[in-house]
C-alpha cells in the first residue's frame, strides 16, 4: 500500500518533470540534438521500423523448413449417384452422403528457394542496418549545419544589436551637436539612415532565426509546439574547425560503397539460385484420412474408414523452354552491371572527396583572413571613433568605418559556418561521421 501511496504523491512532480524536458526548458547542446535525432528523426525512426519488417519477413521465408500441417474438410449431397451397366441393368454406386477430413503434414528436406532465403537472411539483415546507418549519417551532418547556422545567425544578431546601440548613441550625440550649431543636419540624418537600415537588418535575421529553428526541430523530430533553445562554446566552435587534411580516402568506409558490395552478394546469390535450379525440391509426408457414407443424412457420421499415407515426394523440372538459362545469363549480366556501378561509384567518391577537400581548404582560408580583417576592422573603429569625437574625423568617416566594421563581423561568423559545414562535408566524404553520439 505504501509504494503505491508514494507513487501517487510523485506522480505530478514525475509529470512536471516530464513536461519540462518535453517543452526543451533546458539549451540543447549539438550532441544533445544529434542524440535526439539519432532516435526521433523520422527516416531513423522509419529504418529501425524497417528493420523490425525485415527480421518479421526473414522469419517469414524461413519459416517453410519447419512442418507444414494442414487439414481439409469436405462434405457433399450426391443428388444423382454415378450409374454403370451391365447386360442392359442400369446400376447406381455410391452414397447419397459422403464426407472426409484430410490431416496431412509435409517436412521440406530439400527446397532451392528456401536454400535461397537461408542464406540471404544474413545480408538482408546486413542491408536493413546499412539502409539505418546511411540515414543516421545524413541526420548527423543536416542536423550539425542546421545547429551551426542557428548559432551563428544569433551571434549576427547580437553584432546588430551592439552596432544598433552604437548608431543609437551616434544619432543622439550627433543631434545634440546640430541643435547647438556645431554640425549640420546632415549628421544625424545620415545615423537616422544607418539606424533604420540596421534596424532592418536585425528584424530579418530575427525572422530568419524563427525559420532555421523550425528547420532544425524538423530534422530532429522535435515536437513542434515545444521550445527548443540551443547553447554552445564560440570558443569551442572555432577549435571544432580545424581538421586533418591529410587523411587518405578509403571508399570501403563510404556507406554507399558498403550497401554496394552487400547488393553484389545478392546478385551472387540469385546467380547460385538459378544455376543450381535444376534440383528437385524433395520432401517427406504423412497423411491420415478418414471417410464417412451413408444414404441417410442422420447417419453419415456413425460409421468412419479411415485411409492414412507417409511418403517422400520430389518435384523436378526436367525442361522449361529455356527459362532457366536465360535466367542465368540474366542473373550473370546483372553481376557485370553491378562491376561497372561500383567503378563507377569509386570515381564519384573520388570527386566528392577531391571537391570537400578543396572547399575546406578554400574555406578555412578565408575564415582566417576575414577573422583578422574584423580585428583590423574594430581597430580602425576604435581610432575613427576617437578621432570624431575629438573632432578630427568627420561624421561620413565613422559611418564608413562603422560600416566596414560590421561587414567584417558578419563576414567573419558567415566564413565560420562555412567552414564548420565544408568540415562535415569533407567527414562525409571520406566517411568519418560518427554516428555513435
Amino acid at each position: 500500500m505504501r509504494p503505491i501511496l508514494l507513487g501517487l504523491l510523485l506522480y505530478p512532480t514525475l509529470l512536471l518533470a516530464q513536461q519540462n524536458r518535453n517543452t526543451g526548458a533546458q539549451p540543447l547542446t549539438l550532441q544533445d540534438c544529434i542524440s535526439f535525432a539519432l532516435t526521433n528523426e523520422p527516416n531513423v525512426k522509419q529504418a529501425a521500423i524497417d528493420e523490425a519488417i525485415g527480421d518479421r519477413e526473414i522469419a517469414a521465408n524461413l519459416s517453410g523448413w519447419l512442418p507444414q500441417i494442414s487439414a481439409q474438410f469436405a462434405a457433399t449431397h450426391n443428388i444423382q449417384r454415378p450409374v454403370f451397366v451391365i447386360n442392359d441393368n442400369v446400376n447406381r454406386v455410391g452414397q447419397n452422403y459422403t464426407s472426409n477430413i484430410l490431416l496431412q503434414a509435409e517436412q521440406t528436406l530439400f527446397s532451392n528457394n528456401l536454400l535461397l532465403a537461408s542464406r540471404a537472411a544474413r545480408y538482408t539483415r546486413l542491408q536493413l542496418d546499412q539502409n539505418t546507418i546511411d540515414n543516421k549519417i545524413e541526420t548527423v551532418v543536416q542536423v550539425s549545419k542546421a545547429f551551426y547556422d542557428i548559432l551563428l545567425t544569433q551571434e549576427q544578431q547580437r553584432i546588430l544589436d551592439e552596432n544598433i546601440a552604437r548608431q543609437e548613441k551616434q544619432y543622439n550625440d550627433a543631434r545634440s551637436r546640430f541643435e547647438v550649431g556645431l554640425v549640420d543636419k546632415t549628421d544625424y540624418q545620415r545615423a537616422s539612415i544607418s539606424l533604420s537600415n540596421s534596424r532592418s537588418d536585425r528584424k530579418r535575421t530575427q525572422e530568419s532565426i524563427k525559420a532555421k529553428t523550425a528547420l532544425l526541430k524538423q530534422l530532429m523530430g522535435y515536437a513542434v509546439e515545444a521550445d527548443l533553445t540551443i547553447t554552445s562554446d564560440y570558443e569551442q566552435m572555432e577549435l571544432e574547425a580545424l581538421l586533418d587534411t591529410t587523411q587518405q580516402l578509403n571508399v570501403a568506409t563510404r556507406i554507399e560503397f558498403q550497401q554496394l558490395q552487400t547488393q553484389k552478394q545478392f546478385l551472387k546469390l540469385n546467380t547460385s539460385f538459378y544455376k543450381w535450379n535444376f534440383i528437385p525440391n524433395v520432401s517427406a509426408f504423412i497423411n491420415y484420412n478418414p471417410q464417412f457414407f451413408s444414404n441417410n443424412l442422420g447417419d453419415l457420421y456413425n460409421q468412419k474408414i479411415p485411409t492414412s499415407a507417409v511418403g517422400l515426394q520430389a518435384a523436378i523440372p526436367i525442361f522449361q523452354g529455356t527459362q532457366r538459362l536465360q535466367n542465368l545469363k540474366i542473373a550473370r549480366l546483372q553481376e557485370e552491371r553491378l562491376e561497372v556501378d561500383e567503378e563507377n561509384i569509386r570515381k564519384i567518391i573520388n570527386t566528392e572527396y577531391q571537391t570537400a577537400l578543396a572547399n575546406y581548404k578554400s574555406e578555412f582560408t578565408d575564415w582566417l583572413t576575414l577573422r583578422d580583417n574584423a580585428a583590423v576592422a574594430e581597430e580602425v573603429y576604435n581610432i575613427i571613433k576617437l578621432q570624431y569625437d575629438e573632432g578630427v574625423k568627420a561624421y561620413v568617416d565613422l559611418v564608413v568605418a562603422e560600416t566596414d566594421l560590421k561587414s567584417a563581423q558578419l563576414n567573419y561568423y558567415n566564413a565560420l559556418f562555412r567552414v564548420l559545414a565544408s568540415k562535415l562535408d569533407y567527414q562525409r566524404a571520406i566517411g568519418n561521421i560518427n554516428i555513435n553520439q
